[in-house]
């Protein structure tokens, strides 16, 4: 039976850069092992199957999976499918919201059209949640091939969640960032073994009401070695920003994550986050995706 996909470029408005993303619109009958062999014949980050809604309060049912794992919910993805479901028309222009069912529940994404097109998508995520931060930085470094000092001092180590968990690690600038290598076999002594590395360092010569990042990451539990744009981490990002006082005011709603340089896929997620330090009320993440492909997979 032939499956159509479409494949999306997300968190750009450039073919070839961004985070690759194929997206399944008809696939009712499929089983979850079926679909999980799809995600590793397409090797991408993460690829999606659309299903129709089977929650009240959701316009459809998506299910998200990279090549090796399923997962609860994920950025990219969303963004991409919403952009996806436009073009095929399930998504009507002038829209303002539509709500995907995912493994954590209701995920609503707001829309901005622009001459008719859908233009930029904005993704709420789960409200964050905190671990202690881990106490053994030197592991942490060692893990990624830099030097303790490579850390900025005075940050945590931390593990946060909106969603799905990331270790998020601050780096003092972007050569460090560059030159982090991700080791495999340390990740897996690390106490937070099994959860994604997110590193990242602040951009110093940017208006603070205009805050950007440089990040990576490093998932290869989940079967991604380097990710060139995660929309999952980057809700957690900006309440990692915004809790120990990096951003805030209108900074916290105008936060750029430059993500993917390193790989030569650059990629710009827009992370928009209300509340103040200790009270955060609303995670948004943002961008763009275009159109590079399509075709149909025989199974």
């Amino acid at each position: 039976m032939p499956l159509p996909y479409l494949h999306y470029d997300v968190f750009t408005n450039d073919p070839l850069a961004g985070n690759q993303l194929a997206v399944f619109p008809e696939v009712e009958g499929l089983n979850t092992a079926r679909m999980q062999r799809i995600a590793r014949e397409m090797n991408f980050a993460e690829t999606t199957f659309i299903f129709p809604a089977d929650e009240p309060g959701t316009d459809v049912r998506m299910r998200i999976f990279t090549p090796f794992v399923e997962m609860p919910m994920a950025g990219h993805p969303t963004i991409g499918s919403t952009f996806a479901l436009a073009h095929t028309g399930v998504i009507h222009e002038g829209m303002c919201r539509f709500v995907f069912g995912l493994n954590v529940g209701p995920i609503p994404v707001d829309l901005e059209w622009k001459n008719g097109a859908l233009a930029f998508a904005w993704m709420t995520q789960l409200q964050p949640k905190f671990g202690p931060p881990l106490r053994d930085r030197a592991a942490v470094a060692a893990a990624l091939g830099l030097a303790e000092d490579d850390l900025v001092s005075g940050l945590p180590v931390q593990e946060i969640t909106c969603g799905v968990p990331f270790v998020f690690v601050p780096l003092r600038d972007r050569t460090a960032v560059d030159r982090a290598a991700g080791d495999l076999a340390a990740f897996k002594r690390l106490p937070t073994a099994g959860v994604p590395i997110f590193l990242f360092a602040v951009d110093s010569d940017v208006p603070d009401t205009q805050p950007t990042v440089y990040s990576r990451m490093f998932a290869p539990d989940f079967g991604i070695i380097e990710d060139p744009a995660t929309g999952g981490a980057s809700g957690p990002l900006g309440c990692y920003l915004v809790r120990y006082g990096l951003v805030s005011g209108q900074g916290a709603q105008n936060i750029v994550s430059n993500q993917g340089v390193a790989m030569g896929r650059p990629s710009r997620i827009h992370i928009a986050i209300d509340g103040v330090q200790d009270v955060i009320t609303s995670v948004r993440v943002g961008g763009e995706a275009v159109l590079v492909g399509r075709g149909e997979i025989l199974v």
